[in-house]
Order: C-alpha cells, then structure tokens, then sequence
C-alpha cells in the first residue's frame, strides 16, 4: 500500500443547469480532484488529501464527502476563522469553462499556519507528495517560507515531490511572484506534470521544444507534458517519447481534465505501471471527464472505464 498526499484547496462548487436555472452543488478543486481520481482509480493507495476548512456547515459536508471518496482526512485542519471557499463554474457550447470566486478568506490559505508536529510526523512517512501551482498561489506570501521548510523535511525523509504548475493569473501579485515560487517548486521536485499552455501563458513558451529546453536544468526525474488535446510527452533520465491522445468529440465541460489526468497518472505510477501504461491509462481517464459537467463525474462511469482499462492492458501483458 502507498501513502500519498496531496496538499490544496476544495472549495464548494456551484454549477448552472438544468430547466430554471437550478444551481447544482459538489465539492472540487485541482489537487482535490487528482486525490479522488487517484482513489477512485487505485483504491488499494492510502490516499490523504491535506487542506485547511472551517467549523461551519459547509466544512462538514467537505470532510463528510472526503470520507465518502475514501479519503483521509487525518490531515485536515480546522480555522476557527476561517470557511472553505466558493466558485461559480459556467461553460460555453465548447465545453470551456469560466468562474466566479469567493475565496479570499479561504481556510485552506491559512493551512501553514495551522500545521503542526502530527502533520510533519504523517506526511514524512508518506510515498508521494503532490501540490500544484494553485496550491502554492492561495498562501500568504509570508507563509511561503514554512512551506518550503516543510518541503525540505519531506525531501530530506525521503518523499518524492509531484507538482502540477496549474498556473492562474489571477491568484498572483505578478508574474515575477509566480516565476519565482515556481522555479523553487521545479527544483524540489522528482515529477512535473504541467500542461503547455501554463508555460505559453506564464513564460511565452509556444512550443514543446520550449518547454523541455527550460525544464532541462532542473533535477526532474519525470517529467510529463500534456501538450494539448494531441499528445503527451514523456521524459525520464532514460527516455523521452510522445503518446498521441485519442481525441474526443463530445466536449462538455474541461473541467478537471488535467486534474484526473494527473491522479490517475500518479496512481498508476505507485502501483507499478510503466510510464507509457500509465499515460495512457491517464489520457483515457481524462478523455471520459470532459464528456460530463463539473470537475467530478459519477463514479460508476469513470470506475467502468478504468476496470475496462485495466483488463485490456492485462490482455495485452498475457
């Protein structure tokens, strides 16, 4: 069994739709989505999701449904003045998303100041450890500093690091800000995950060629490019090759696709899969969420086609 963490926000969804403008409610955020999508896909992990809330109503539905995808919450952190945060999601014919946010005083943005000596203990034990770029942008700046200290004992006791850039504008104070904390999260980690428009939006960089060549001089033992609904390109110390996506044509919300991508990925990958299993595994399962509205789809259609998956690539092995 692995033990993995993953370090972020949930907020409470709310999502137009339906004859009257009913307004749907489900819980969701980037590292969020990848911690169920990995549990749903390998629920042999012990997957904790580490995040802040609050003591309100809202917080309880969060924890309650954490528990209900299976996973831990030993690593939730209560504010006493602090609730989960809100978004608003709507998408356009293509299936492209915009928000709404209410997320300022988000609990999950104090959750360096809520991290104490049990939580350094849990996650020092842990396999893996993932955040991403979001993760990094919702702390307070003078909370950073604890954070890559807290990173440091991680590498130090052994953990590989995961990041996903997942860069938003919006949640910076500049790009210098966003460049800087994301050079510091590049160095640390073992597997990057980014897609290649946070580098076109972030960096300028236009091209797969970019992207490589400015990942190049950091210490990435994996690392792994989604370069856009065509390909997937993979790099180790060993290798480097494109998978192509088979493309979808039934669009209906982007949501979370680069998220189930990565936990599906990842989980595949502490289970065991080889890299090129694992990608297509991840492509397949990302492929399925955007044909459904809102970042987590139903469980029995994403769990049918990972157990369909699963068999396949065993009838392939034998």
């Amino acid at each position: 069994m692995q033990k993995i963490v993953l370090f972020g926000e949930c907020m409470l969804e709310l999502r137009q739709g339906g004859e009257g403008n009913i307004m749907h409610r489900s819980f969701a955020g980037d590292v969020f989505n990848t911690a169920v999508y990995l549990k749903r896909a390998f629920f042999e992990h012990q997957v904790s999701f580490m995040s802040g809330v609050g003591h309100d109503v809202i917080s309880q539905e969060l924890a309650a449904n954490c528990q209900a995808e299976g996973l831990q919450t030993s690593l939730l952190r209560r504010s006493a003045s602090h609730n989960p945060g809100i978004y608003l999601v709507q998408t356009d014919e293509h299936g492209e998303r915009s928000f709404l946010y209410w997320r300022e005083n988000s609990a999950a943005r104090q959750m360096m100041k809520l991290l104490d000596d049990d939580i350094r203990n849990t996650v020092c034990k842990a396999d893996l450890f993932f955040f991403s770029g979001i993760s990094l942008a919702i702390l307070a700046p003078e909370d950073r500093a604890t954070f890559w200290q807290f990173l440091s004992e991680l590498q130090e006791a052994g953990v590989t690091i995961a990041f996903d850039p997942n860069y938003r504008a919006r949640l910076w104070q500049s790009e210098d800000d966003a460049r800087h904390q994301f050079s510091l999260a590049f160095a640390a980690s073992a597997i990057v995950l980014p897609g290649i428009e946070d580098f076109a939006t972030l960096y300028g960089h236009q091209t797969l060629e970019d992207v490589v060549a400015f990942c190049a001089p950091f210490n990435i033992k994996e690392l792994i490019i989604k370069n856009g609904p065509s390909s997937v390109f993979c790099k180790t110390e060993y290798c480097h090759f494109s998978l192509p996506v088979e493309p979808v044509k039934n669009v209906v919300d982007t949501t979370s696709a680069g998220d189930s991508f990565n936990g599906v990925y990842l989980g595949a990958r502490q289970a065991g899969y080889d890299i090129k299993l694992a990608v297509e595994l991840a492509a397949k399962a990302a492929g399925l969420v955007i044909q459904f509205p809102g970042a987590i789809v139903p469980n029995e259609n994403f769990s049918e086609l990972i157990r369909a998956q699963l068999l396949a690539f065993e009838h392939q092995a034998s």
